[in-house]
């Protein structure tokens, strides 16, 4: 197999080296005094056994009794107008049970203003790809063979595909009367920021949002540089390449006029309530129940759901649809494309002096607003007095841009990276000193001007200094070593967990969370640690939207950050019941019992000791007493905690060709505490592949009429296995002062570097600096052509 696998916890390719699982710990981590047994040492996925013998079940596999197959009709078009639309020979078909449109489903009358809503087009197709009829057959079989009957004429009507062609003031506008209020952007969740983008008023426009970020005196910020670098930069549209596609299942009972979903998604709470909203059903009717993920990194937030239960909640059976590969590149939410002009000035001394940058992301045909993330990290990596930032949220005729795994931040860190590079160059710096002079610290202030909580950008920077790749390099002919860092503030959101003890020692932990990236590896970890019993005496039990309790979406390195809080505060609460319980059972003081290896016993009297599954089964016969052992917790971390890398690439370039070899790549990363080093080395992997995929060999390419050229992973290129050498990870600790245990965002930082770092060992390499991504063989040819001419 040539392609590397993008899983839900990591990227399966041969990584040999890990510093420290982060130099062991030079110093023991305590807890009330003692070492820790279980947080902070590897541990393996709980489910990984599941996953290695194929036993774990994907919303793809389920099937429900009477189950009926559901296949899209997709437009051909990227702008047109549906004029007719014929099903006859489709419902004349054999095993096909409906053959619906817009108007035969309970989702009719709801505005489509997002990838959401717009459930099956209605009067025209806005992208090419939207999904216009959908056909339900008895088998998968019967209803693709009739939807191929199915027969739409169109009226095409000229597309907007370009983005600096979309926000001119003269552009055809594509949503002339405005684009409906009404509803929520369920992709936004992933971002975990705060929006701080301005409603554009006036006459209507492609320029659906913008934001606009100041301070100082930009103008005179570059009249007081040595150094000016003014350049533009390119990122295209990414698809996030999960080995699953879309897949759900709706099952209605129409009894009671509700609808279970089973589907593959990274925030069930939110799908449910958007199902809920386009159906037209109260919350309580719907049910998401959240099925194993075969990968997410941002896109899979209920985008077929609405239409799967609209379609089993009109033909009163459970229907299924799961998107083939090219379905899903044509019909999801993949990364927005972005232009970038920036210019940043600075002294001769190294201090910068001056930050000015204008950001046009092409949003596809819904909104989708990045601009204030892109912004807090273009002007929030370092000290600059003077800056001006102005981002524009463009609509085109293409799919609703989405999140992907650090939504903004690839593209911010490539553009300014890459000018801080060129700036260090010029002034005869030394790139990463020059980058530790400058780098923001605690309280500085980010792009949007609200201070950097605590962070680490300086920590990573100085550990990467002292590393054997950086302090000892070596580059040979048509070599080069690029540094770059990236960030991602990261997200967090309330929580809460239920923990109970039965009688026989096991710990079960209730949460409502869905595990995208080996997180309840790490959930039973914090269990086992406060209650003192081995890991594998912890069972977690992921709850659905009736069963669990609430977390927030597992997007935006917040699912460990603040449901591990929660876990923590349960188990704690169940520990103090299983004190309670022992006092009384021991005649002691609650303050006179300890906690080990699962036996809680009175200090000096070994023979006063009884194990937890005893103390439960007491607990449980007892009456007058605390009950059973079962507690909930509950967490609201109140400031977020940001994640810093550096990283380093090594890379040979064909002078012949224009082919980059990557030779090497290191990824240091502050990670707070590594609750599961195992884990978070696997994330760190994961991200720097799919960073390298950025710099290289990803982009989803569409022609001038809005047609996609790279629909299949025959086209689509990822990073193969003999592409990728074996990544370092160095963990930095840095502890947070407000997540458990000290604990930070893990997820999004390590993507966010790797295309910047590729493209300044690029520059060192040729002495060609690349401004557009990914860096092909024939463009970079191109390129070392001109500059030899």
């Amino acid at each position: 197999m040539r392609r590397c696998s993008r899983t839900a916890c990591s990227v399966s390719v041969p990584f040999l080296k890990n510093e420290t699982m982060c130099e062991r710990r030079k110093e023991a981590v305590t807890q009330n005094g003692s070492e820790f047994r279980y947080l902070g040492k590897g541990h393996r996925l709980v489910e990984g056994l599941e996953k290695v013998t194929g036993s774990a079940k994907y919303a793809g596999d389920l099937v429900l009794p009477g189950m009926l197959h559901a296949r899209p009709v997709l437009s051909p078009y990227a702008h047109a107008r549906i004029t007719a639309i014929d099903v006859s020979a489709a419902q004349a078909m054999s095993g096909v049970v409906a053959v619906l449109t817009a108007d035969d489903l309970p989702t009719r009358d709801r505005a489509v203003n997002s990838r959401h809503s717009a459930v099956l087009a209605k009067e025209r197709v806005l992208f090419r790809g939207q999904p216009v009829v959908v056909v339900v057959g008895e088998t998968e079989a019967a209803a693709q063979d009739a939807a191929d009957q199915v027969v739409i004429e169109y009226e095409p009507l000229p597309p907007v595909v370009d983005v600096i062609r979309a926000a001119a003031p003269d552009a055809p506008v594509i949503w002339p009367n405005g684009l409906p209020k009404e509803g929520m952007d369920l992709t936004a969740a992933h971002a975990a920021v705060d929006k701080r983008e301005q409603e554009t008023a006036g006459a209507p426009s492609n320029i659906h949002d913008e934001a606009h970020y100041a301070r100082g005196d930009v103008k005179r910020g570059f009249a007081d540089a040595d150094v000016v670098i003014e350049r533009v930069y390119r990122t295209p549209m990414v698809h996030q390449g999960y080995l699953e596609p879309h897949a759900s299942v709706a099952e209605p009972d129409p009894y009671r006029g509700s609808v279970t979903v089973y589907t593959s998604t990274q925030g069930q709470f939110g799908v449910r309530d958007e199902v809920a909203r386009l159906l037209s059903l109260p919350k309580h009717r719907v049910r998401v129940v959240p099925m194993t993920i075969g990968g997410g990194f941002g896109a899979k937030y209920g985008i077929i759901d609405p239409l799967t239960a609209a379609v089993a909640v009109t033909v009163k059976r459970p229907v299924r649809l799961v998107l083939t590969r090219t379905e899903d590149f044509l019909s999801t939410t993949p990364s927005p494309a972005a232009i970038v002009e920036l210019k940043v000035g600075a002294r001769a001394d190294g201090a910068l002096t001056a930050l000015q940058a204008r950001v046009l992301m092409d949003n596809g045909v819904f909104p989708f607003t990045l601009g204030g993330i892109v912004s807090i990290l273009l002007g929030g990596y370092y000290k600059c007095p003077n800056l001006q930032i102005d981002c524009y949220e463009v609509l085109t005729h293409k799919p609703q841009g989405g999140a992907y795994r650090a939504p903004g931040a690839p593209t911010a860190t490539f553009a300014i990276e890459s000018t801080i590079d060129d700036i260090a160059r010029a002034l005869g710096r030394d790139p990463l000193e020059f980058r530790l002079q400058n780098a923001a610290e605690t309280g500085d202030p980010m792009g949007n001007n609200d201070p950097w909580p605590h962070m680490g950008l300086n920590l990573v920077l100085e550990r990467l200094r002292d590393h054997p790749a950086w302090k000892e390099r070596e580059a040979g002919p048509n070599e080069g070593i690029g540094i770059a860092v990236g960030g991602w503030p990261c997200g967090m959101s309330p929580a809460a967990s239920v923990c109970r003890v039965d009688t026989d020692g096991t710990v079960r932990v209730h949460v409502g969370s869905v595990d995208i990236s080996g997180v309840n590896s790490s959930l039973v970890l914090v269990a086992a640690e406060i209650l003192s019993v081995p890991p594998e005496q912890v069972e977690l039990i992921q709850g659905d939207t009736r069963s669990g309790p609430f977390a927030g979406p597992s997007g935006g390195s917040q699912t460990t950050y603040s449901v591990a809080g929660a876990v923590a505060n349960a188990a704690r609460a169940v520990r103090e019941k299983l004190f309670q319980v022992a006092a009384d059972h021991f005649e002691a003081s609650a303050a006179d019992l300890e906690l080990r290896d699962g036996i809680v016993s009175v200090k000096g009297f070994p023979d006063k000791a009884a194990p937890i599954g005893e103390l439960a089964a007491i607990a449980e016969g007892r009456a007058g007493g605390p009950g059973p052992i079962v507690a909930e917790g509950g967490a609201a971390v109140s400031e977020n905690a940001p994640g810093f890398v550096a990283h380093l690439a090594k890379v040979h370039v064909d002078p012949d060709t224009g082919q980059v070899t990557l030779k090497q790549y290191v990824a240091v990363q502050d990670v707070g505490f590594a609750l599961n080093p195992t884990m978070v080395i696997g994330q760190i992997h994961g991200g720097s592949v799919q960073g390298i995929g950025w710099g290289m060999y990803e982009a989803m390419v569409y022609d001038e009429y809005g047609q996609l050229l790279t629909a299949s992973f025959m086209d689509y290129n990822l990073p193969a296995f003999d592409q990728v050498p074996d990544i370092e990870a160095v963990l930095v600790e840095n502890r947070s002062p407000h997540g458990p245990f000290g604990a930070r965002g893990i997820g999004e930082p390590p993507i966010t570097a790797g295309a910047a770092a590729i493209a300044n060992a690029v520059r060192a390499a040729t002495g060609v600096r690349v401004t557009e991504i990914p860096i092909r063989a024939e463009m970079l040819w191109r390129a070392m052509r001109e500059a030899q001419a």
